[in-house]
């Protein structure tokens, strides 16, 4: 690699805007991300606490207009149309029925569920014994790899905090008749008041909303290299017409003039820094021609007065 000092003005100036460009590529493309990434969560995390709500309203109808209204038939039989959990899920299982929601999940993973479909995975227990272990936390989020492809996710705790909710949890024998008949006895007994069951978990897709930060990215640094690009090629072209080649021709006539030339001369286009280089050249050639001059008539009026020493 040849020294700095050996290259050409243009080849300077060039490598100085490569080298502001790297940097700064490399400082905006970490700050774009995180930029991007930050609003990308912000847009899963609005359509998980969407969702999330929904369900929550969903419970919430359950348990004061469902429920009172069979009343009556919960004496006999078990409705598991009754019990809010159930309802969310179903509701929330319709609505993945539409394709574009498929990849959309709601559970309400339970460490010991009556229903065995909200039996919590290996990631989804201990997210629960995480709650268990924090024991004030409200919620947690973050990203998930499954079969069906990143899912980003929020989970609350489920917790019991009414003592109605162990009419049917809490030992098979004070549990209706009609839901051990339709789950069993096996599961779902035991729980304690206060005691955290369960993690209510909303899990989005996030691999289309990830890709199209990545791609925003992409594009946006594209963008910024090709301006680069542009903005060199106009910075070169420039300075060679304005800097490099005036600088050339005063070089030249430099040359030229310390040849003896006398018609040697440095034009002035501008009245830039260069330009007045140019003059400072011009008139240090005046006075060294005038001073040559002078000189010359010195020597020719000696030897005029016969002094032929040369001195």
């Amino acid at each position: 690699m040849p020294k700095l000092a050996n290259l050409q003005l243009g080849q300077k100036f060039t490598l100085l805007l490569l080298l502001v460009f790297l940097g700064g590529i490399i400082a905006s493309s970490i700050a774009l991300s995180s930029v991007l990434n930050r609003n990308a969560q912000a847009q899963l995390t609005t359509n998980a606490l969407m969702l999330m709500e929904t369900m929550n309203s969903v419970r919430d109808y359950t348990t004061n207009q469902v429920s009172p209204e069979l009343t009556h038939r919960l004496e006999t039989e078990f409705l598991p149309e009754t019990v809010p959990a159930y309802s969310a899920r179903e509701v929330f299982e319709t609505f993945r029925g539409n394709p574009i929601y498929a990849d959309f999940f709601y559970k309400e993973a339970t460490l010991n569920p009556t229903n065995l479909r909200d039996k919590a995975d290996g990631f989804e227990a201990q997210l629960v014994e995480n709650f268990r272990q924090q024991g004030t936390a409200q919620e947690t989020s973050g990203f998930r790899q499954t079969p069906a492809g990143d899912l980003y996710y929020i989970a609350r705790p489920i917790k019991i905090t009414k003592a109605s909710c162990l009419e049917c949890h809490s030992t098979p024998a004070a549990a209706p008749a009609s839901m051990i008949e339709r789950y069993g006895a096996s599961n779902g007994f035991g729980w304690q008041l206060d005691e955290i069951i369960g993690a209510q978990m909303i899990s989005v897709p996030a691999e289309k909303v990830l890709k199209s930060a990545r791609q925003s990215l992409v594009l946006i640094l594209g963008i910024f290299i090709l301006a680069f690009s542009v903005a060199t090629l106009l910075v070169n072209l420039w300075l060679k017409r304005y800097v490099v080649r005036p600088l050339n021709r005063m070089a030249q006539a430099a040359e030229a003039a310390s040849m003896g030339d006398p018609s040697a001369e440095f034009v002035v286009n501008s009245k830039d820094e260069v330009g007045k280089l140019a003059e400072a050249f011009n008139r240090m050639q005046m006075s060294l021609q005038m001073a040559m001059q002078r000189l010359e008539r010195y020597r020719e009026g000696r030897r005029n007065s016969g002094d032929f020493s040369g001195k």
